[in-house]
């Protein structure tokens, strides 16, 4: 566990890429980060920039990757997949732009499901469950299947099972965009609270109004991480 203003995450040369003929395509190329504990980071990029790709890395989801990755002190490169996978569980709470909730459980149960991971006893999970349900406003949907949701109920649902467990961090992969723009701006004010008092939120977004909710911004070109100024130019120049 670290305390607000160490570092959380800390990225050293990590790049990505796929085989391509003789050669490869780089997905993300040398990229250096830290993320502090208690920040509120987005990261922006035009369509293509490595943005989701970076974001899985972080949520430890794509293991196939080179450099370095410390999360909580540890080495996450050199974490076995049993281990990367525990460590998740304990620490990550991640909203996925395709929802990812599991068909066959009903919505009161997906949001079980990431207690599970936590030993938290089964009266307390009820609890949690119900207390989620009411506070996103989907009490009536608790017993309903994914199938049965909208895309923007869907998105909810992802959202709330990310936030259920208190997690250390949350990973977001545009978070808002199933949302009608009051669920979205609700969504926000529900990250910006929950940062306030100590979680650390690193989101992935098109966004500038939903960017501007967070204290710092990384932007992404072609897989590097560039300064603004060189962002903006290239904008000009595509």
């Amino acid at each position: 566990m670290v305390t607000l203003g160490e570092v959380l995450i800390a990225l050293r040369g990590l790049e990505k890429s796929y085989p391509q003929g003789s050669g490869r395509s780089w997905v993300l190329r040398q990229i250096h980060a830290e993320i502090r504990a208690g920040e509120f980071v987005s990261i922006m990029g035009p369509s293509g920039a490595g943005k989701s790709t970076l974001l899985h890395i972080l949520g430890m989801h794509d293991a196939e990757w080179d450099g370095e990755y410390h999360f909580l002190g540890t080495a996450v490169h050199a974490l076995k997949p049993k281990h990367r996978s525990e460590l998740h569980k304990a620490h990550i709470g991640f909203v996925f732009q395709s929802y990812h909730l599991l068909d066959d459980l009903t919505v009161a149960e997906n949001l079980e499901v990431p207690l599970s991971y936590r030993d938290v006893g089964r009266k307390e999970r009820q609890a949690r469950v119900a207390d989620t349900l009411d506070r996103f406003q989907i009490v009536g949907k608790k017993d309903l299947y994914p199938g049965q949701l909208s895309g923007g109920q869907q998105q909810l649902v992802g959202v709330a099972r990310a936030v259920i467990a208190n997690p250390q961090v949350i990973l977001a992969d545009e978070p808002t965009g199933n949302l009608h723009s009051e669920q979205g701006r609700e969504i926000m004010e529900l990250f910006t609270r929950l940062n306030a008092a100590g979680t650390t939120i690193v989101q992935v977004t098109h966004s500038e109004t939903n960017a501007a909710y967070g204290r710092r911004i990384i932007h992404l070109r072609d897989g590097h991480v560039v300064q603004p100024e060189e962002s903006q130019v290239h904008a000009a120049q595509a």
